[in-house]
């Protein structure tokens, strides 16, 4: 946890913008796996945990509005638990971390919310993402299922996304915290991509890095072969020689704070001639996005100057046809580079987004393409200083799409479908690093992860 300044400073900028009433945040609670006392790793709901600090389950925070006062609903463990648990702090020393002098025990927060209503007190509360929570607030406050979803408070999402999206110095230096080991999952991953090893074992040496700090993934982990697929989870072929492995790899630290990084590894530690023009070209595409990036720059337009760069140097192989204005401004580009330039990072690796994707990412300045591709980009609208926003473009040769276009005579004047025919087989390529938007620019946030060709190739050589 940080300071408890840290965060009565976040609660009372939050209310600074709140409408009137009772705020709400219910924390997460654990999620059995097969049986009620085998639970997944627990993970805090990321507000409740901005706000409250505190990462444990059963516990519920309100702010009201008219006094200012926040209380935290919680209860402390008695005899029966502590044969299984060990004694923990009360709940007043747990709320006194965080800088809250009331407490009450959670039975009390019904009673409390019911209250409210009878008198006319608005009671607001953030779209819940998880079953437990939907059903937990509809039993508080007395509504079916279906009338707590609707009834979620767009005005306080919109204050929280304000104050979240900026991430204070302590915030940026727990994501960096969280990219020192991320760095070495990566390396590790990099000198095990050898030809005959399984995927899973080149995972199981990053993961064995993760857990040896008792640390978590950000994310479920993709590396494969077959990178052309842009989720998968699945980690059970063979590495051969001659392969590209796309590796998204991130660990959320212990406070909570996210890494993710991509990197494409050439098994047998050397890129091909026609796999290093390639990958040049993603690299290139992630530079002049992150030098483009500055305070009031849309990231819609961040991401329409990496497809540019992509086209430019794909014309010259023989990819796309025409003009490169002409293929990134039809959508024909899409065919190689069918996802977002990239979305906001902090507490939850896709920031907020259980808030809603385009209340994060969009505003009433930049709307969302209907474009395939284009349309996928999940951070659209301008950049703000304090932002931690991914850039990884990628360049992915997927069959099923080539066939599919190539049937409908999709873009037939743009894009010469023969020439992707020769790269079936390829896979994909995905570079992504974790950059701050400063003042006047950007920084890459951490130590520097190997990603041009001497890099990665000097690393496999070790």
């Amino acid at each position: 946890m940080f300071a408890a300044e840290v965060y009565q400073q976040r609660r009372s900028q939050l209310l600074a913008g709140a409408q009137p009433g009772l705020l709400l945040f219910i924390g997460n609670v654990d999620a059995p796996m097969n049986y009620l006392h085998n639970p997944y790793p627990f993970v805090q709901d990321s507000t409740f945990r901005y706000l409250f600090g505190l990462n444990d389950p059963g516990l519920a925070g309100v702010i009201d509005t008219r006094s200012g006062k926040a209380t935290l609903f919680g209860d402390d463990v008695d005899v029966d638990d502590i044969v299984w648990t060990g004694p923990l702090p009360t709940l007043a020393e747990r709320a006194a971390r965080a800088g809250v002098s009331q407490t009450r025990p959670y039975a009390a927060l019904e009673e409390v919310l019911r209250e409210a209503l009878l008198n006319g007190v608005a009671v607001h509360y953030l779209t819940p993402y998880r079953a437990e929570t939907v059903l937990e607030l509809a039993r508080l406050l007395g509504r079916t299922a279906d009338a707590v979803k609707r009834g979620a408070s767009q005005p306080l999402a919109r204050g929280i996304v304000a104050l979240r999206e900026i991430k204070g110095p302590e915030e940026v230096a727990e994501i960096e915290r969280a990219l020192e080991v991320t760095r070495e999952m990566h390396i590790a991953a990099m000198k095990a991509a050898r030809p005959g090893a399984v995927e899973y074992q080149a995972v199981g040496a990053m993961e064995g890095i993760m857990r040896s700090r008792d640390w978590q993934l950000a994310y479920p982990s993709i590396f494969s072969r077959r990178g052309e697929v842009l989720h998968n989870h699945r980690h059970d072929q063979v590495l051969q020689a001659g392969d590209l492995v796309v590796n998204d790899t991130g660990a959320s630290a212990d406070t909570g704070y996210a890494s993710d990084i991509t990197r494409t590894i050439p098994v047998g530690g050397k890129f091909s001639e026609r796999q290093r023009a390639l990958y040049e070209t993603v690299l290139a595409m992630q530079l002049e996005a992150i030098a483009a990036m500055r305070p009031g720059v849309k990231y819609f337009d961040v991401h329409k100057l990496s497809a540019r760069t992509m086209v430019a140097r794909m014309l010259p192989l023989g990819f796309f046809k025409g003009t490169v204005e002409q293929v990134v401004e039809s959508g024909a580009y899409a065919i190689a580079f069918p996802h977002g330039l990239g979305h906001q990072i902090g507490l939850d690796v896709h920031d907020m987004e259980n808030l809603g994707e385009n209340l994060v990412g969009y505003d009433e300045h930049q709307q969302r393409s209907e474009l395939f591709g284009l349309g996928y980009l999940r951070m659209g609208k301008a950049l703000k200083t304090g932002m931690v926003i991914t850039v990884e473009p990628g360049i992915y040769f997927i069959p099923e799409l080539i066939d599919a276009w190539r049937r409908e005579g999709k873009f037939a004047d743009l894009i010469d479908y023969d020439k992707f025919d020769e790269y079936r087989d390829f896979g994909g390529i995905r570079i992504e690093d974790n950059v701050l938007v400063t003042d006047s620019g950007s920084r890459v946030l951490g130590a520097p992860i190997p990603k041009t060709v001497a890099e990665v190739e000097a690393v496999m050589a070790a």
